[in-house]
């Protein structure tokens, strides 16, 4: 088994975990926060939109299963990359879509998919790609989010219908 691990963020780091963690190949998942110059940054910190972090999504996958360019294909399907420090509701840079790779191949395969995937939206993919810098774990009530709350408010209005548009229905929980 070959582990690789990449860093990405779609908005919501609850979002982007949800629907990693149904997707086959996918090892581990650890929201967290990157990208910017405070360290150690808490989530009411993140959440002024002051500290230069995103919200991300730390995915560790098993190569042999799933690519990395298959990976990150799904990412442009997994969110709007189009729209700047933006994800719906979800305003500020906080929310920006970003990819950070570790090393020159990351790099090159997520320029490739990007501009692959950029004839599937009519404006321009905004999407940062940039080298991984520190990562820094967000606080442990958010991993595994939805798993945890389902029923959650965001959970039901906003994952949910994107968990059922990807085609992961049986993750839909009602009542």
């Amino acid at each position: 088994m070959t582990h690789e691990t990449i860093v990405l963020g779609g908005g919501c780091f609850w979002c982007v975990e949800a629907l990693y963690r149904r997707t086959d190949g996918v090892l581990d998942l650890e929201s967290g926060y990157a990208g910017g110059e405070t360290e150690n940054p808490t989530y009411q910190q993140v959440c002024t939109g002051e500290t230069g972090h995103a919200e991300v999504v730390r995915v560790t996958f098993d190569a042999d299963t799933i690519s990395l360019r298959e990976i990150i294909d799904f990412f442009w399907q997994a969110h709007d990359p189009t729209t700047l420090n933006r994800q719906g509701a979800d305003i500020g840079p906080q929310y920006r879509s970003i990819i950070q790779y570790s090393d020159e191949r990351q790099r090159t395969t997520a320029e490739e998919s990007r501009e692959a995937a950029q004839s599937s939206f009519s404006d321009p993919i905004v999407t940062e790609i940039v080298p991984t810098g520190p990562f820094y774990p967000a606080e442990a009530y958010h991993q595994d989010f939805y798993e945890q709350n389902p029923r959650q408010g965001y959970c039901r209005m906003v994952i949910q219908p994107k968990l059922k548009k990807l085609g992961f229905d049986s993750a839909v929980i009602t009542g």
